[in-house]
């Protein structure tokens, strides 16, 4: 799905194309955080400012993405 065809599936009157929509921006959005994760902690970053970025706790943080940072 493209990002124009995503657009307009989130404003469907169909709640089945808008949910799948809405799961599809969900997903991205989770790979999108991911990515900027990583991005931070190879420059550096520390678990408290990603945390502060994101307006979730270092803890919260740290525990999603410990693993995929190893």
């Amino acid at each position: 799905m493209d990002i124009d065809e995503l657009g307009a599936n989130l404003s469907s009157d169909d709640p089945a194309i808008g949910l799948r929509a809405s799961l599809a921006l969900h997903r991205l959005a989770e790979r999108v955080e991911a990515n900027q994760v990583e991005l931070a902690r190879a420059k550096g970053w520390s678990w408290q400012q990603i945390g502060d970025a994101l307006g979730i706790t270092r803890q919260s943080v740290h525990a999603k993405y410990v693993k995929a940072s190893s």
